[in-house]
């Protein structure tokens, strides 16, 4: 396994969701707000990555609201989300401004390479978050190492799975606990082949 990890966030609902009907994620925010212990724990997970990956429909949600963020409990955490590395995955973005920080890099190849790339270099943990479409094509190319799952407490009964119905494998659990709100946050090791 390499040094430089690919590690996957994702928020999920009870029933395997990642997003909701039409892509909604409100559930997401909605279990999670005033959520310390998450706070903490995510705060101490930049520290560990120094890039982040997203698709474009998660930049979009994330450029945002991120960079606004300049006071309040989530502050410490933005300044570090903020100053990550950050390439996009795009084929309709010429550029990818982050509000007065540094703009996101608009990736020129396919995730595949990009990735595979990445990881040969020095440097610390690769993130990436949301961006269900990208975590497919890194899944199917075999380069995820972590998945930190946070279930959240609802039920969506319908929307975008997380994980399609091709995909089977086993996955060593790394960690697991319950979050102030609610939540449970699970961390598996993952190696899809």
């Amino acid at each position: 396994m390499p040094d430089r990890k690919v590690i996957v966030q994702e928020f999920v609902s009870v029933d395997g969701f990642a997003a909701g009907p039409n892509g909604d994620v409100a559930f997401i925010p909605a279990s999670m707000r005033g959520d310390r212990s998450f706070g903490r724990e995510q705060t101490a997970f930049m520290d560990e990555c120094d890039t982040m990956l997203l698709g474009r429909v998660t930049y979009e949600m994330f450029s945002g609201y991120w960079p606004n963020v300049t006071q309040g409990d989530e502050q410490p955490f933005a300044d570090k989300f903020n100053g990550l590395a950050k390439i996009v995955f795009s084929r309709s973005l010429n550029r990818a401004p982050w509000g007065s920080w540094p703009d996101a890099r608009v990736a020129g190849r396919p995730p595949e390479e990009e990735v595979a790339n990445l990881r040969r270099g020095s440097g610390r943990h690769i993130f990436v978050s949301g961006s269900i479409s990208l975590v497919e094509a890194l899944v199917s190319a075999n380069l995820v190492d972590e998945f930190r799952l946070v279930m959240c407490p609802v039920v969506l009964g319908s929307g975008r799975r997380l994980f399609g119905d091709e995909l089977q494998t086993r996955m060593k659990t790394l960690d697991v606990h319950r979050l102030d709100g609610g939540a449970v946050s699970l961390r598996y090791d993952f190696q899809s082949h």
